[in-house]
């Protein structure tokens, strides 16, 4: 009788083991249901009250240097599994914004980047023609909160950009880049970091880096409203002008209000008619000497190699890119605009990277203005003084040693820019941590800490060079 009575015990205790695991199953199976529903929801149209606070704040709550922010995406799955099947698309689906409580839907999502920004994150085999799925888990992504026509600005933003500082260990060249440019007067995108959360997952710690658009010129500009550029150079590298259609083609405002471009084609042709003897003469009529001159001292100084000058050279001729133009329409001066920073700083010490390097120093020309190859990777490139305009600015010789005196001394010190440094590692320590131990490719906080000082060197070197 024991021998039966202990039998049907065990099998008392399979059966409700066995009833046990079913449950945790279909549990389990219903939660994966309940998910799978949750991410393949129709993204809703929400109107404004008008008490919103995204409503009523400016920017700078954004853009805030003493806060790190948090901003939640909300995909459909399915669009999620779209965009990520080929980022270089840049393709937008829409989706809902969700920051400080408030709810933004629909809103345009999509990835966003050059070549350098899909660099090890994209499955196809050419690095310079990017390509395939994402197989990273971060990549740079723009969020348009003007959306099929939406006319209420997010905290007098059309546009959020997330980049992803996968080149860049420090994860600071962006913001501490932009800084130094705003600093000498240069108007420059404000630059902050932000967490990122997709589809309730910590996707990682960006740069939140301001869209160079209408309401950047809103913001940074008394004289707005007037056309903005990307790209475009004013002369070609034979010293041509510029055609007007291609201004036209690279207008990033006003370009559906029947634009003038004629302030910009005036410089071009008169930068290409000037002798040398009355270059300077055109250009102080159309720039703010001493904001362009600062420019070049920013930029050298941070060795900002993948900026407006390194020109390109391929086949058909050179060029370059990394930069918008803003023209004020009152007062009629066109103003630089630095874009594109991850690449800034990488060649202070040594040519880190094989592809960005430029071989002159300011103002320097090199094989008779001939393009030459240049770097590991035997690039080649075209001297930057050789382009009239940029030949004009270099030779304001005295102003750029004074305003490399006053940068060296003041926004570019060791106490300043270490300073600021310190304070915004502290800020994103716990957000690079967390990323660390959600994500296998994340950067480990070991890793970001060396790259840090690192930075500082680098800095270091560049104040004494």
């Amino acid at each position: 009788m024991s021998n039966y009575l202990d039998e049907l015990k065990k099998k008392r205790f399979i059966i409700k083991r066995f009833n046990f695991l079913l449950l945790i199953a279909l549990l389990s199976c219903s939660d994966n249901e309940d998910t799978d529903a949750d991410l393949n929801f129709i993204v809703p149209t929400i109107n404004p009250k008008g008490d919103e606070q995204y409503l009523n704040l400016g920017s700078e709550f954004i853009f805030d240097q003493n806060v790190l922010h948090t901003f939640e995406l909300k995909i459909p799955k399915e669009d999620l599994e779209k965009i990520d099947s080929d980022p270089v698309a840049e393709q937008y689906v829409e989706g809902m914004l969700i920051f400080k409580g408030d709810t933004i839907s629909p809103v345009g999502i999509r990835y966003k980047g050059s070549i350098g920004a899909f660099v090890g994150c994209v499955d196809g085999p050419n690095i310079f023609e990017p390509s395939g799925k994402k197989i990273c888990t971060k990549l740079s992504m723009k969020v348009k909160i003007n959306w099929n026509g939406r006319e209420e600005r997010f905290y007098s933003l059309k546009k959020l950009q997330f980049h992803s500082q996968n080149l860049d260990p420090s994860q600071m060249h962006e913001r501490i880049g932009y800084w130094l440019f705003r600093a000498m007067g240069v108007e420059a995108p404000r630059s902050v970091h932000a967490r990122l959360m997709i589809n309730d997952d910590y996707s990682g710690l960006y740069a939140l880096t301001e869209q160079i658009d209408g309401s950047f010129t809103d913001y940074h500009f008394d004289d707005q409203n007037g056309n903005v550029y990307k790209e475009v150079w004013p002369l070609t590298n034979d010293g041509t002008p510029t055609n007007e259609q291609s201004f036209i083609v690279a207008l990033k405002t006003n370009e559906d209000d029947n634009p003038s471009v004629a302030l910009m084609s005036n410089f071009a042709e008169k930068l290409s008619m000037a002798a040398d003897a009355e270059l300077q003469n055109v250009i102080s009529e159309y720039m703010d000497i001493n904001k362009i001159v600062s420019f070049a001292v920013v930029d050298r100084a941070i060795r900002n190699d993948d900026g407006p000058f390194h020109w390109y050279c391929e086949v058909g001729g050179c060029g370059n890119h990394n930069y918008y133009w803003y023209e004020e329409p009152n007062n009629q001066k066109i103003n630089l605009i630095p874009w594109d920073l991850d690449n800034a700083f990488e060649n202070i010490l040594s040519n880190a990277n094989p592809v960005t390097p430029i071989a002159d120093d300011w103002g320097e020309t090199s094989n008779n203005c001939q393009p030459f190859p240049y770097g590991s990777f035997f690039i080649y490139q075209w001297s930057a003084a050789c382009d009239k305009l940029i030949g004009g600015w270099a030779s304001y010789e005295q102003e750029y040693k004074d305003l490399k005196t006053k940068f060296i001394n003041d926004p570019f010190s060791a106490s300043t820019v270490n300073g600021l440094i310190v304070a915004w590692s502290e800020q994103i320590r716990a957000a690079t941590q967390e990323a660390d131990e959600e994500h296998s490719d994340a950067l480990s906080v070991q890793k970001w800490e060396n790259n840090l000082y690192q930075f500082m060197d680098q800095l270091e070197f560049a104040r004494n060079k």
